[in-house]
């Protein structure tokens, strides 16, 4: 789905289960917001390719954060794009990206996805890439769980945050929460943001009067 020119929320079906990554590019670069389940390199390859961005055109994967279905293909990725690739993730789920310790959800796993972070990502930073991108630091899903919201498109990529439903937000999905007063104030910093969208990785975009949709989670 093209969310903006130069926006596009993917749909990646793993098992029937649907995902969203972004890809965001313009004429100097492409940037991937999540990295898909594991094995779905050439799903993830097949999507980029039918807005016409290759591989060779990928500069920086920004994680949101740790979770399985989250970084399953940063591996792959690493192996295909070499060292012209850099990684972006919070300095609280770096360690458990870069498989120095295990993943707080998935630490069953016998062999968890794992790659490098190569710059940590701190809250309020702004991002120079593709018309602006600033992260916004939302723990409660994960300790280094960040959003982003893109200032050219007016889009706010949720993450896990929130989850939304045939368009609509949902707020909080609460058996997938460590930390469930932390996620409830970290939805406190999307109330000043001008958005347009609303992309949640499970569910989708949603649009329409995003306040008001805001406003009702957070009673």
């Amino acid at each position: 789905m093209l969310i903006a020119k130069g926006v596009k929320m993917l749909e990646l079906n793993y098992q029937g289960f649907i995902i969203h990554p972004m890809l965001v590019w313009d004429q100097n670069m492409a940037v991937l917001l999540d990295a898909g389940f594991p094995g779905q390199m050439d799903a993830l390859r097949e999507a980029m390719a039918q807005v016409g961005v290759s591989l060779d055109q990928l500069k920086a994967v920004i994680l949101t954060h740790q979770d399985v279905d989250h970084i399953g293909c940063l591996p792959d990725i690493l192996q295909e794009c070499g060292q012209h690739i850099h990684v972006y993730a919070h300095a609280l789920d770096k360690p458990y990206i870069q498989g120095e310790l295990p993943l707080l959800k998935d630490g069953q796993l016998v062999n968890p996805p794992k790659g490098r972070v190569d710059v940590e990502l701190s809250d309020g930073e702004e991002l120079p890439f593709c018309g602006g991108i600033r992260v916004i630091h939302t723990p409660g899903h994960t300790p280094g769980h960040i959003s982003l919201y893109l200032t050219q498109s007016k889009t706010l990529v949720a993450g896990d945050s929130m989850y939304s439903v045939d368009g609509h937000l949902e707020g909080i999905h609460e058996p997938t929460v460590l930390h469930l007063e932390e996620a409830r104030l970290s939805l406190q910093k999307y109330v000043d943001l001008d958005i347009e969208t609303v992309v949640c990785y499970h569910g989708g975009a949603s649009r329409g009067d995003i306040d008001h949709q805001l406003k009702k989670i957070l009673i």
